[in-house]
C-alpha cells in the first residue's frame, strides 16, 4: 500500500473486468487493478476506507443488467423491489419505505448527480463504466440524505480513439428484445463526443387471465449524448444530455393466498375474497333483491404460478436530464463544478384492488424538477494534508397526484350487503341498513400534494499523512434545508368532477377506506452537522486497515400518502352513532444515524488474490417509516430506534491464467429497540396484540422487511484462446439468500425461505474483428421470488378474508446476445 499513486479526478479509468490480467501476461496470474472515485478521487479500490462493491459496464452487460433493481444479484445487503405505488431500497436492513413524500435514505448519484427520487431507480440505463455500491452513511462527500448508503452510477466517456458497438440481446420466451448503438471518438483534437442509444421490448412473464396476455409488457427508449472538451489545458468540460422513456403495461403482481372470511356477516363467512368476488348471489332480501356480484372467474387464481388476474394497469415515464461538469487545474489544486438539471414525470393507473373484478383502481401523476450545484476544490496528494471541500445548493419541486376510483358496481353492492347484514353500520344507521354502498358509486378521492425543497450544505474532508503508514481522515458536512408542503383530499364523482356533498359517504369512506376529507400544509427548517473519522493504518504492502466513526441524517418531510390528517376528529360529524376515528400523519421529523465500521483490504498471492473485510454497527433514532393503514393508504412517523450490525466480506482470486472466481458474503442482524407504532399483521390481531382496535403493534425486538441473516454470491469466469484470435468465456453466478420476509409487516405467514440463483453465460469471442456470440441465463434454477408483498386490499379490512398480493421476480430465461465492435 505504499507510495500507492492516485490519480486526477478526470482522467480515463481503466476498465473493471472480473477478470485476470490480458492473455499475454506470463508467469503467475495477476489481478487488474480497480479504480473507483468513492472518495471523489480516482483510487484503487484497495485503498478506499470504505465498505464499496464495483460492478464495472462489462459486466453490466455481459448479465443483462438493464436497469438498477437487477444490481442486487451482485452486491449483498442491498435490496430493491417494485411495489403497488413505489420502489423500495434498501442497505443493511435500512430503506426509506413507499411515499412519494419521501427522499430515499439509499442515495443514487449519476455521474455526480444527486438522484434521490425512488422512481428513477425503474428507469433503464446504458453505456456504464461502473456502479461503485458504498455501504454504510455516506454524508460528507454524497450528501443529500445517503444515510444507509449510496450508489454511484457512472457514465462511459468519449476516448481518444474512434470506436463504435452495436449489440442486440433476444430472449424467446418473455419476448424480450435490446439493441444498444454507441458511437464514440473525437471529433477536434480537443473535442471528444459519445452517442449511446438504447432500445428494449419485453412482452413480460406473467400470464394475466382476465385479458389473455403477458405482463408487465415494456417499452423502453434512451437516449444519451456526452461531449467531452478540452477547452484549455488546465479546463476539462464535459456537457451530458440525456432523455429516456419507459413505458410498463401490467405488473409482475398476482394474488399469492386467499383464507376464508371470518366475518360475521353471514354472505361473507366461510368464503375466500376470490369466492366473494366471483359469484355471491343472493334473493329474498329487503331492498337489494336480486343480489348479484359475479366477476370474472380468473378471481379464483390465488395461488403463485406466474398467473394474474387484473383488469390492466400501466405506467408511462419520461425523464429528462442535463449534467455539466467543469474540472480546473489551479496550479496543482482541482477546482470542480457540477451542475444537474434534472425532471421526470409519469402516469399510471393501477388496478389495486389486484383482483380482476371491477372493485377499483387508483390513478397516479407526477412531476418533478431539480437543479443542483456543487462546488469543490481538491488538493493534491502527498502533501502532509490533503483535503476535499465545496460547497452544495438544490431546489427541487414535486407535484403528486392520485385518485382511488370507483367505477363499477361491484365494491358498491357488496358494501350494501354488508351494511344491510350490520343493521346499517356501515354508514350512517339513521339513513336506514342496505343503502351504504350507493354513497360510494362513481367515487373519486382526488388528492393533490406539493413540496418544495431548498437546500444549502458545505463540507470539508482532511487527511493528514501522520506517516509513510498511517493517514487520519477528518470530515464534516454542515447543511440547511428548508420545505414547504401542501396536502388536500376530497370526494368527488369520478365521472362529472363534482364535488360529492358531506354527510353520509363520508361515514361510508371513513368506515371501508379509511379516508377524510382534508386540507393540510405546512413549512419547516432544519440545520444539521454530520462528522465523520476515519483512521486508516497501512500495516505492510499487503494490508490495509481502517477504522471509521460517523453520523449521519436524513431531513424530514412531509406525507404524500396518507389519507387522513393527523388530528383525531369524527369523518362524519352528523353521525354520532359512528364511533370511527381516523388519525392520519403529515409532518415527519428527520432521522438520524451513528455508525461504526471496522475495515481491512487485503492483496494475498503475490498479486493473484484480494479478501475485503468491514464489521460494522449503527444506531438510528427516529427512523423514518411508511406503514400501509391496512386498506388503501400509507401513514409516515417516526419508529423511536433501530440497530443495524454485521459483518461483509468480498474477494476475487485467480485461480490460474484463465479461471478467476469471485465472491461476496454478508451477515446481517437488526433490530427494533424502540417501535411501538407498527403496522399490525393479521397474527398480531388474531392473538390480541392490539387490544384498542387502533392497527397499531409494537414491534420493539423485531427485524425488518428484507432482511435475512446472510446473502451472498460465487462468481467463476473461465477464459481460454482456442484459435488463432478466437476466445472462449464462460461465466457461472449464484447468487443466495437467507429467510426473508418481504412484507412492511412482518407477517409469519409470508415468510420466504432460502434459496440459491444461478445465471451464466457461454461465449465466443473474435477479438481482431471484434464479434462475440453469447447465451445469457438468468435464474438457471427457477426459483420462486417474491420481492415484496402485502395484504390484498380491502380484503380483510371490508370482508374479513386474509389474502396477500406479491410482486413476483422473473423466472428462468435463455437469450441470444451479440455484439460487435470496431475501431
Amino acid at each position: 500500500m505504499k507510495n500507492k499513486q492516485r490519480f486526477r479526478h478526470g482522467v480515463a479509468l481503466l476498465p473493471l473486468v472480473a477478470g485476470i490480467a490480458a492473455g499475454s501476461v506470463q508467469g503467475a496470474a495477476v489481478l487488474e487493478e480497480v479504480i473507483v472515485t468513492a472518495t471523489l478521487r480516482a483510487e484503487s479500490l484497495q485503498d478506499v476506507p470504505v465498505s464499496v462493491n464495483a460492478v464495472s459496464g462489462e459486466k453490466l452487460m455481459e448479465a443483462g443488467i438493464d436497469k438498477i433493481e437487477d444490481l442486487q444479484a451482485y452486491v449483498p445487503n442491498l435490496t430493491m423491489s417494485e411495489t403497488g405505488i413505489g420502489t423500495n431500497i434498501y442497505v443493511r436492513g435500512i430503506g426509506s419505505g413507499i411515499n412519494q413524500g419521501f427522499e430515499q435514505s439509499v442515495g443514487m448519484y449519476f455521474d455526480g448527480v444527486s438522484y434521490g427520487r425512488a422512481q428513477l431507480s425503474r428507469a433503464p440505463f446504458l453505456d456504464l463504466a461502473r456502479v461503485e455500491v458504498l455501504r454504510g452513511p455516506q454524508n460528507i462527500l454524497f450528501g443529500k440524505n445517503s444515510v444507509a448508503g449510496a450508489l454511484s452510477l457512472h457514465s462511459q466517456r468519449p476516448g481518444m480513439e474512434f470506436e463504435g458497438l452495436v449489440s442486440g440481446l433476444y430472449e424467446p420466451t418473455h419476448g424480450e428484445s435490446t439493441v444498444d448503438l454507441v458511437l464514440s471518438g473525437p471529433l477536434t483534437d480537443r473535442l471528444g463526443a459519445r452517442l449511446a442509444l438504447r432500445k428494449r421490448d419485453m412482452d413480460g412473464y406473467i400470464e394475466n387471465l382476465t385479458l389473455d396476455r403477458d405482463e408487465p409488457e415494456r417499452d423502453e427508449g434512451t437516449a444519451r449524448l456526452i461531449l467531452d472538451w478540452a477547452a484549455t489545458d488546465d479546463l476539462q468540460a464535459m456537457f451530458k444530455f440525456e432523455v429516456g422513456q419507459f413505458d410498463v403495461t401490467g405488473r409482475q403482481i398476482e394474488i399469492i393466498n386467499d383464507n376464508p372470511s371470518t366475518s360475521t356477516t353471514p354472505f361473507f363467512a366461510g368464503r375466500t375474497y376470490a369466492q366473494i368476488l366471483d359469484n355471491t348471489t343472493v334473493t329474498g332480501l329487503p331492498i337489494i333483491d336480486p343480489f348479484t356480484v359475479d366477476a370474472d372467474s380468473s378471481v379464483l387464481n390465488n395461488t403463485l404460478d406466474y398467473k394474474r388476474s387484473s383488469n390492466g394497469d400501466f405506467s408511462n415515464n419520461e425523464t429528462q436530464n442535463f449534467t455539466m461538469n467543469l474540472d480546473y487545474a489551479w496550479g496543482e489544486h482541482t477546482l470542480t463544478f457540477i451542475t444537474g438539471i434534472m425532471s421526470y414525470e409519469y402516469e399510471e393507473l393501477c388496478d389495486c384492488d389486484f383482483t380482476g373484478a371491477e372493485v377499483f383502481k387508483v390513478e397516479f401523476a407526477e412531476e418533478y424538477d431539480q437543479f443542483s450545484q456543487e462546488f469543490r476544490i481538491t488538493s493534491p496528494v502527498g502533501e502532509f494534508m490533503e483535503y476535499i471541500g465545496g460547497v452544495y445548493y438544490h431546489k427541487s419541486e414535486l407535484d403528486f397526484y392520485d385518485s382511488i376510483l370507483v367505477t363499477s358496481d361491484v365494491l358498491p353492492d357488496l358494501i350494501n350487503l354488508g351494511d344491510l347484514a350490520a343493521g346499517g353500520t356501515l354508514g350512517r344507521p339513521t339513513d336506514g341498513p342496505g343503502d351504504a354502498g350507493d354513497e360510494i358509486r362513481e367515487l373519486g378521492t382526488p388528492r393533490s400534494f406539493v413540496t418544495d425543497t431548498e437546500l444549502w450544505s458545505a463540507f470539508l474532508q482532511l487527511t493528514f499523512n501522520l506517516s509513510d503508514t498511517l493517514r487520519l481522515n477528518v470530515g464534516g458536512r454542515y447543511t440547511t434545508e428548508e420545505k414547504e408542503g401542501s396536502r388536500s383530499l376530497d370526494f368527488v364523482n369520478n365521472r362529472t368532477g363534482e364535488r360529492k356533498p358531506e354527510g353520509e359517504i363520508d361515514s361510508v369512506v371513513a368506515i371501508n377506506f379509511s379516508a377524510e376529507r382534508h386540507n393540510l400544509e405546512g413549512d419547516r427548517k432544519e440545520t444539521n452537522f454530520a462528522p465523520s473519522i476515519n483512521l486508516q493504518w497501512d500495516m505492510n504492502d499487503w494490508a490495509m486497515t481502517y477504522a471509521t466513526w460517523s453520523k449521519g441524517f436524513k431531513s424530514g418531510g412531509f406525507d404524500a400518502r396518507s389519507n387522513a390528517s393527523p388530528a383525531a376528529n369524527a369523518p362524519d360529524p352528523g353521525n354520532p352513532a359512528d364511533s370511527t376515528i381516523l388519525i392520519g400523519s403529515f409532518e415527519y421529523d428527520e432521522e438520524k444515524s451513528q455508525s461504526i465500521e471496522l475495515g481491512a483490504k487485503t492483496t494475498l498471492l503475490d498479486g493473484a488474490a484480494e479478501l475485503n473485510i468491514a464489521l460494522f454497527y449503527t444506531e438510528f433514532d427516529d427512523l423514518q417509516i411508511s406503514i400501509f393503514d391496512g386498506t388503501l393508504g400509507f401513514n409516515v412517523g417516526n419508529a423511536g430506534a433501530a440497530e443495524t450490525m454485521g459483518l461483509e466480506l468480498d474477494g476475487r482470486m485467480a485461480l490460474t491464467e484463465k479461471l478467476m472466481m469471485t465472491g461476496a458474503l454478508a451477515f446481517l442482524d437488526f433490530e427494533f429497540t424502540d417501535f411501538e407504532n407498527g403496522q399490525c399483521n393479521h397474527v398480531q390481531v388474531r392473538n390480541g396484540a392490539d387490544p384498542d382496535g387502533d392497527g397499531l403493534c409494537d414491534f420493539t425486538g423485531e427485524t425488518n422487511q428484507y432482511v435475512a441473516d446472510y446473502s451472498g454470491n460465487i462468481g467463476l469466469v473461465y477464459t481460454t484462446q482456442v484459435a488463432d484470435s478466437l476466445e472462449f468465456r464462460g461465466g457461472l453466478d449464484i447468487v443466495f439468500t437467507g429467510d426473508y420476509n418481504p412484507t412492511q409487516n412482518l407477517d409469519p405467514t409470508q415468510e420466504r425461505d432460502a434459496y440459491a440463483q444461478v445465471n451464466g453465460r457461454l461465449a465466443l469471442a473474435d477479438f481482431e474483428d471484434g464479434w462475440e456470440l453469447a447465451l445469457v441465463g438468468k435464474n438457471l434454477t427457477d426459483e420462486e421470488v417474491v420481492n415484496y408483498a402485502n395484504d390484498t386490499p380491502l380484503s380483510n379490512s371490508v370482508f374479513g378474508a386474509v389474502s396477500h398480493y406479491g410482486f413476483i421476480g422473473r423466472p428462468r430465461s435463455i437469450a441470444v446476445q451479440a455484439s460487435y465492435r470496431w475501431y
